[in-house]
């Protein structure tokens, strides 16, 4: 399985990628871009299983990518891992189509419990 990670920050990613390792997840292939515009252009070429992205990201927001994903009928597994997650940022994601938002600061179980309701 292939897992793209998106933030705009390299320490994050990394930080990201060590939780995933944590959680049982390192077998999978990572791959990492530092923006939305990035990440549909590594979607559009690499084309991920599941999608980890950051809510604000200069160039193009985690948001924005999503809805640019749903509008060309991409229906890559796509969830937020963001600092933000506020009752409305959820709502606004899960009817957009993501599949969960990891609120920062996060745990390995974070992901353990949002990985395992996707069935990744």
């Amino acid at each position: 399985m292939k897992i793209l990670i998106v933030d705009d920050s390299k320490a994050m990613r990394m930080i990201v990628m060590r939780h995933l390792r944590q959680a049982g997840y390192g077998d999978h292939d990572f791959v990492e871009a530092a923006n939305g515009a990035e990440a549909l252009t590594a979607i559009q070429s690499s084309a991920p299983d599941l999608v980890l992205c950051d809510w604000n990201m200069p160039e193009m927001s985690g948001f924005e990518l999503l809805q640019a994903l749903r509008a060309d009928g991409n229906n890559v597994r796509f969830g937020f891992v963001t600092s933000e997650s506020s009752a409305d940022m959820r709502a606004q994601a899960l009817e957009a189509g993501a599949l969960f938002l990891i609120a920062k600061p996060f745990t390995v179980e974070s992901f353990e419990e949002a990985l395992a309701g996707v069935g990744v």
